[in-house]
């Protein structure tokens, strides 16, 4: 699929998620939805994104936002990923990579020499509307749930 644009409509999903069941992005109509994709639980990065994300959960409520972080880890593996670090979020479970192929984020990725596909960090504030408000490419950990969450007070 072709990168995705603010403006376009957010493309639904359903996917299973930590402590069982699923979690969809129709779950949420109506309210605004911080979608964060990132590439592997239990990862310096990662486990930073996500414990800011957790830190600043309540600010998000507050806001009228849900928080949801996808990766390609398995549901139990996003389950030892949240007990270990006190992750309150929601972590789905894109083995299959359907969602972040939906995303346009899932690509061709190269570390030391070698290439292989891979999610591309990347965050998407969705509307009320159901539409992308804002997108974060490639995003730089350091700051950035703060900046996603000044984004989410101003929709």
């Amino acid at each position: 699929m072709s990168d995705l644009a603010i403006g376009d409509v957010a493309p639904d999903f359903s996917l299973p998620r930590d402590g069982g069941g699923t979690v969809s992005l129709s779950d949420f109509r109506g309210r605004p939805v911080v979608l964060y994709f990132y590439p592997k639980d239990d990862t310096t990065a990662c486990t930073a994104e996500s414990i800011a994300f957790t830190t600043l959960l309540p600010e998000f409520e507050a806001a009228g936002a849900a928080v949801i972080g996808i990766s390609p880890d398995s549901v139990a593996r996003h389950d030892k990923f949240a007990k270990k670090h006190g992750l309150s979020v929601v972590l789905g479970s894109d083995e299959e990579t359907a969602v972040a192929n939906l995303y346009g984020v899932w690509k061709e990725k190269s570390m030391y020499g070698r290439t292989f596909m891979g999610i591309v960090r990347t965050t998407f504030l969705i509307g009320a509307d159901g539409r992308i408000a804002k997108i974060w490419p490639k995003v730089k950990v350091a700051g950035h749930a703060e900046e996603v969450l000044a984004a989410a007070k101003a929709l």
